[in-house]
């Protein structure tokens, strides 16, 4: 009878070892699933910035609403590629997402507008040109010419100039070597200012600061602090020569790809994405300057005058007879 006992109480365990045993494979297989959808973004900032930030956050509620049938992975500092890479790699299906503004004016003319040099006066000037025509042509054409979907926009904050020495008028720029981005009306500006523009990726900056093969570069307070240029450089110099945004895209081919349901819920998170970042926006303005001044970095007021009345006429006459009439489109809605 004991025995009996004893090879009942086996077989049950064996039994019930044999049913866990199914079960943590089960949900192990469960948990290992492919999802439907691994997408894949490059970022030109690292992760403290607030772009980044907000591609985690976004990464979050994607997987989470779409059951893990979306999984989004962010690359920090241009480790999958720099970003012009980054918008080539997106078109032909490598990666399939990056934040980008006046870059795709390498393809299209009229995203230069998205960062064009001494034209908006503040956050205002910049909502009123998102919302309107002008801001709903440049989505069309990022869409149908460059095949990259834009989600939103980002604000960057107004660009302003770094240095080792005070800047507070043109002339004080005459040869200095100040890094931009690969964006023609940066080149113009510069040029028409006096100095000497290098274009550069944003990941090989610090170090050529370090080196001195360039002496200055100019980016918003938040992109100076994340990488670091209080390390590097003395001066703010407060031109704010640029109020701007940068959009959130993914490649048209890859939502395209998406069945409807998830396309909603992309597209909500989306817009969940930019209100999540807008707010860190806010929040982190003031304190970076703060942070910056503590770091031992002097914030210099310049002539903003003579600096856009010594560049205005360059861009505008940069740009190509239709862009002049979006140009002065712009100036005349304001008026």
């Amino acid at each position: 009878m004991r025995r009996k006992y004893l090879f009942n109480n086996l077989l049950f365990k064996i039994k019930s070892f044999f049913v866990i045993a199914v079960c943590f494979l089960f949900f192990q297989c469960k948990q290992t699933q492919e999802p439907e959808f691994l997408l894949r973004a490059s970022h030109l900032v690292n992760e403290n910035h607030t772009w980044f930030q907000a591609f985690e956050y976004f990464a979050e509620i994607l997987e989470e609403r779409s059951d893990g049938r979306i999984v989004l992975e962010n690359y920090h500092s241009e480790q999958l590629a720099k970003e012009i890479e980054a918008i080539r790699l997106i078109q032909v299906g490598v990666i399939d997402m990056t934040t980008t503004g006046s870059m795709l004016n390498n393809w299209i003319d009229i995203v230069a507008f998205c960062e064009l040099p001494f034209l908006l006066r503040d956050s205002t000037d910049m909502k009123k040109l998102i919302n309107g025509p002008i801001g709903k042509r440049i989505e069309h054409e990022m869409i149908e010419k460059t095949g990259i979907r834009p989600l939103g926009f980002f604000q960057r904050g107004e660009r302003h100039l770094t240095s080792n020495r005070p800047i507070k008028h043109p002339d004080d720029l005459k040869g200095l070597i100040v890094r931009v981005p690969n964006v023609p009306s940066f080149v113009t500006a510069w040029k028409a200012l006096g100095a000497k523009p290098t274009p550069m990726a944003f990941s090989e900056v610090f170090t050529s600061l370090q080196q001195g093969t360039i002496e200055a570069q100019e980016n918003p307070f938040a992109m100076i602090k994340a990488a670091g240029f209080s390390e590097v450089q003395d001066y703010i110099n407060l031109t704010a020569h640029v109020v701007s945004w940068s959009y959130p895209v993914i490649g048209e081919k890859q939502f395209q790809a998406f069945p409807d349901d998830l396309k909603e819920i992309f597209l909500q998170a989306a817009k969940d994405m930019q209100t999540y970042e807008h707010n860190l926006f806010i929040a982190n303005e003031k304190n970076v300057q703060d942070e910056l001044k503590a770091k031992g970095m002097t914030f210099i007021e310049v002539d903003k005058d003579a600096f856009g009345d010594a560049a205005r006429v360059s861009i505008y006459e940069s740009l190509s007879p239709e862009m002049k009439k979006v140009y002065d489109q712009i100036i005349a809605s304001r008026e």
